[in-house]
C-alpha cells in the first residue's frame, strides 16, 4: 500500500512534463497543420491541434503539480 503517494521518481515526473510541453508546442508552432496540410486532411486539422493542445495542457499541468509537490514536501521537511 501506497498511502496515495506516487511511486514514481522524479525523473520520470519531469520526463511527463517535458513530454506535455512538447504536445503543447507542437500545435501552437503549426508542425501539426504543417503534417495534416501534407497528408491533404484538412477538414480533421483544426480538431486534431485543439485535442493535441489539450493533452499536453493537461499533463504540463498535471505533472507540473506532482514536481511542485514534491518538491515542497521535500524542502519542508
Amino acid at each position: 500500500m501506497n498511502n496515495g503517494h506516487s511511486s514514481y521518481s522524479i525523473f520520470e515526473i519531469f520526463l511527463g512534463f517535458l513530454t506535455g510541453v512538447v504536445w503543447l508546442l507542437l500545435p501552437t508552432s503549426g508542425i501539426i497543420s504543417d503534417f495534416v496540410v501534407l497528408l491533404d486532411i484538412g477538414s480533421i486539422g483544426t480538431i486534431l491541434n485543439i485535442i493535441i493542445a489539450i493533452v499536453g495542457f493537461l499533463a504540463f499541468l498535471l505533472f507540473g503539480i506532482c514536481i511542485f509537490k514534491r518538491m515542497w514536501r521535500y524542502c519542508f521537511r
